[in-house]
């Protein structure tokens, strides 16, 4: 993956820092609700869930698993967090797969201010001052913070400049309705393109690095 995560945020000459990386599957139509199960995620009368999964195999299925492999950690939002508890947090032998494994044997993080009972071990809440833990986490010497899922933390950690990096796999369908990872209204950002690739069964995976505002014609 020629260029993809060459160099790290720097805290100080010669310093390298923990790097905080979105990991989003979305539609062409920018839909990222319901894409593993049609019970999964049904708000706004949604009933068009597994629209990923028939597409999801091969060279971007071990391409996932690679990024999962990365992680030093992991950060969520509430329901994407108590969606990965409910599957991949309960599986019987996580060590065979590439993802689940990561997922269990390290550190998880979420934001919420109403969880207090985290059901997966390693599990911190992040109730108080997001922002300032969020800082603290990335002020680690090295090593990838992961976010899944987890759009309204994902607009909201855009929003207060703490994304490093952010990974879309786009799958070649138009679902037509659900949750956009953004919203036909909200604030503008230019990206620089690192990486990209396709893979055989269609799926398109972009690799950005947040780059400020955008430039507008005059």
């Amino acid at each position: 993956m020629s260029g993809a995560h060459e160099g790290r945020p720097k805290a100080g000459k010669g310093t390298t820092i923990m790097k905080l990386t979105t990991v989003t599957n979305l539609s062409v139509d920018g839909v990222m609700q319901g894409l593993g199960g049609h019970g999964e995620d049904r708000r706004g009368g949604f009933e068009r869930g597994g629209w990923a999964l028939p597409l999801f195999e091969g060279e971007a299925e071990t391409f996932l698993g690679q990024i999962y492999q990365r992680a030093d950690a992991f950060l969520f939002g509430r329901r994407t967090y108590e969606i990965f508890a409910g599957s991949w947090g309960v599986m019987p032998d996580p060590d065979d797969s590439p993802i689940a494994g990561p997922l269990n044997r390290r550190p998880k993080y979420v934001a919420s201010t109403t969880l207090t009972e985290p059901r997966w071990a390693d599990t911190t809440v992040l109730n108080g001052d997001v922002a300032a833990s969020v800082r603290e986490l990335k002020a680690a010497p090295a090593g990838e913070l992961q976010v899944h899922g987890s759009g309204n933390l994902v607009r909201w950690l855009l929003d207060h400049d703490l994304v490093d990096e952010i990974t879309l796999f786009t799958y070649p369908v138009v679902v037509g309705q659900g949750t956009r990872l953004f919203p036909g209204s909200g604030p503008d950002l230019a990206l620089d393109l690192v990486d990209s690739r396709a893979f055989a069964g269609g799926i398109t995976v972009q690799v950005y690095r947040p780059a400020g505002r955008p430039q507008y014609a005059a």
